[in-house]
C-alpha cells in the first residue's frame, strides 16, 4: 500500500495511516517526484523529500502536514531536487544560511566578547599557566604598581597586548589589521608579540569552527605573519663550574630566604621555574624523601629529595599550601624571583643568567659526574627522545636518587659547600591548619 503513488489532496492525506507493526509508513505523491508523506503509529504526519545523493539515501523533513499547504510543500520538494541534481547538499546550504543569519545578528560583536567565549569553552583543557597567559593578553590595565617598579617602566599597568586588536568588531579583525598591530608590538615587546600571535591564531581557528562565529571571522587573519617576527635566538646561558662558588655566595645574600632557597633548589633539581614555584607541601613526601613535580610533559614526575635540597626545605616555614609561599602575591606563591637573582649576579660580577639558564646549568653540570643522559633528563622532566627511553626505561626512585645526590655533591663541592649526610635532617611535619 505504501509503495502506491497517490495524488495528494487534503482528504486523502487525512485518511492515511501507519501500517500495523511498522515504526513509520511513507506514501508517495503521484504528481511530484521524490515527495511524500511520512506517517507514524501515533498519527503524526509530515511532508518529506527523499532522493539518492552521493550514492546514499538523503531524506529531509519538509514540515508538518497541518502547517504546510500541499502546493507549498510540493514546490519545496522540487527546489530540493534541483539542488541535489546540481550536486548541492541542501543540509549544508541550510546550515550556511543559518550561519549567515546569525552573523548578521552578531555583526559588530567585539572580539573581546568572543575571546571570553573561547576561554570558557577551552579552559578545562588548559593548564594554569596557559589560562593565565590568555587572561593576561586581554587585561584591562590601569592601577599603579605598588612595588617592583623597574627604571623606565610606566607607573601604571598597561592593557594586555591583544586589547587594542580585540576591541575591534570580530568581523573587522583582518590580516591587514593584524599585520599593523604586530608591526607595532614587535618594536616594543617582541617576545610577548610572538606568544600573542600564537594565541590569536589558535583563537581565530577556534572561532572559524563555531557555527555562531564562522561567518564573521577572517580565517586567514594570521596567515604567514610569523615571518614578521624577529628570529628567535636560542639562549645558551649556563653556569660554569668555576662560577658556582660566586653564584651561591650571591644567592645566599638575598634577603628573602624563600627566593634564596628557591633559586638554589632550581639549580639543584633542574626543574622549570613554574614547576618549582607552584610546588605544594602536599607534593613533598616527608617519609620517602621525594617530591612530586607537576610538569608540562607527562603531567607529573617524582624526583628524589637530595640531602642539601632537603635541608633547605627543612628551614622553610609553612605559610600556606605552597612551599615557596608569598602571602602578598595574588597566587600565594612567588612569581617574580628574577629581579633578586639579577641583582645577586650583578653584585658578584657574574654575567647575566636567566632562570632557564639554571635549568640548563643542571643538565650541563650533570655531565661532569658521567651521569647517564637519560637519568638527568628524567629528573629534569625532558620528553623521552628515543623509543627505548619512552617504552623500556622505568627507573626506580632509588636509582635516580643515587645519581641525583652525586650531581648535587659535585655542584656543592665546586661551590665549597659541604653536602649534608643522607637523611641527617628530616623534614618536620607541621600542621598548617
Amino acid at each position: 500500500m505504501a509503495n502506491t503513488k497517490i495524488g495528494f489532496t487534503a482528504p486523502k492525506i487525512s485518511a492515511l495511516e501507519c501500517e500495523p507493526g511498522k515504526s513509520q509508513t511513507i506514501y508517495w505523491d503521484s504528481r511530484t517526484p521524490n515527495f511524500g508523506v511520512r506517517v507514524t503509529p501515533t498519527g503524526n504526519k509530515a511532508f518529506i523529500f527523499e532522493t539518492s545523493f552521493n550514492d546514499k539515501t538523503l531524506r529531509i523533513t519538509i514540515g508538518d502536514v497541518n502547517i504546510w499547504a500541499i502546493d507549498k510543500a510540493q514546490t519545496e520538494a522540487r527546489r530540493l531536487k534541483v539542488l541535489t541534481d546540481q550536486g548541492i547538499d541542501p543540509r549544508e546550504q541550510k546550515a550556511d544560511l543559518k550561519a549567515k543569519t546569525m552573523a548578521r545578528k552578531l555583526k559588530g560583536i567585539q572580539g573581546l566578547e568572543v575571546w571570553k567565549d573561547y576561554i570558557a569553552d577551552r579552559k578545562d583543557q588548559w593548564g594554569e599557566r596557559h589560562l593565565f597567559d590568555h587572561n593576561d593578553m586581554v587585561k584591562a590595565g590601569g592601577g599603579e604598581f605598588t612595588r617592583g617598579l623597574r627604571p623606565g617602566q610606566p607607573k601604571t599597568r598597561q592593557p594586555g597586548i591583544l586589547v587594542s586588536l580585540l576591541s575591534l568588531p570580530i568581523n573587522e579583525i583582518t590580516r591587514d589589521k593584524v599585520a599593523q598591530w604586530l608591526k607595532k608590538e614587535v618594536a616594543k615587546r617582541p617576545t610577548r608579540a610572538r606568544l600573542a600571535l600564537s594565541l590569536l591564531k589558535a583563537f581565530i581557528t577556534w572561532a572559524s569552527d563555531q557555527p555562531k562565529y564562522k561567518a564573521l571571522v577572517d580565517v586567514n587573519a594570521c596567515d604567514r605573519l610569523t615571518r614578521e617576527l624577529p628570529s628567535k635566538q636560542a639562549k645558551d646561558d649556563c653556569l660554569q663550574k668555576e662560577q658556582l662558588s660566586l653564584w651561591f655566595d650571591g644567592v645566599k645574600q638575598i634577603n628573602n630566604p624563600v627566593i634564596s632557597y628557591y633559586l638554589q633548589i632550581l639549580l639543584l633539581t633542574g626543574a622549570r621555574r613554574n614547576e618549582l614555584s607552584t610546588l605544594k607541601w602536599a607534593d613533598v613526601d616527608t617519609q620517602w624523601h621525594t617530591a612530586l613535580i607537576r610538569d608540562k610533559v607527562e603531567g607529573n614526575r617524582k624526583i628524589p629529595l637530595t640531602p642539601y635540597v632537603e635541608l633547605l626545605l627543612n628551614n622553610l616555614k609553612r605559610v600556606n599550601k605552597y612551599v615557596f609561599a608569598s602571602p602578598t602575591a595574588k597566587s600565594k606563591h612567588i612569581t617574580e624571583p628574577r629581579i633578586a637573582h639579577k641583582q645577586a649576579m650583578e653584585a658578584m660580577g657574574l654575567p647575566p643568567l636567566t632562570l632557564q639558564g639554571l635549568r640548563r646549568s643542571f643538565g650541563t653540570l650533570a655531565e661532569w659526574t658521567e651521569c647517564p643522559a637519560g637519568i638527568s633528563a628524567q629528573i629534569m622532566g625532558h620528553k623521552p627522545s628515543a623509543l627505548v627511553e619512552k617504552h623500556y626505561r622505568k627507573r626506580p626512585i632509588d636509582l635516580l636518587r643515587q645519581w641525583h645526590s652525586k650531581i648535587e655533591k659535585f655542584i656543592l663541592d665546586e661551590a665549597g659547600i659541604p653536602q649534608p649526610k643522607e637523611g641527617a635532617k628530616r623534614l618536620r611535619v607541621v600542621n598548617t591548619k
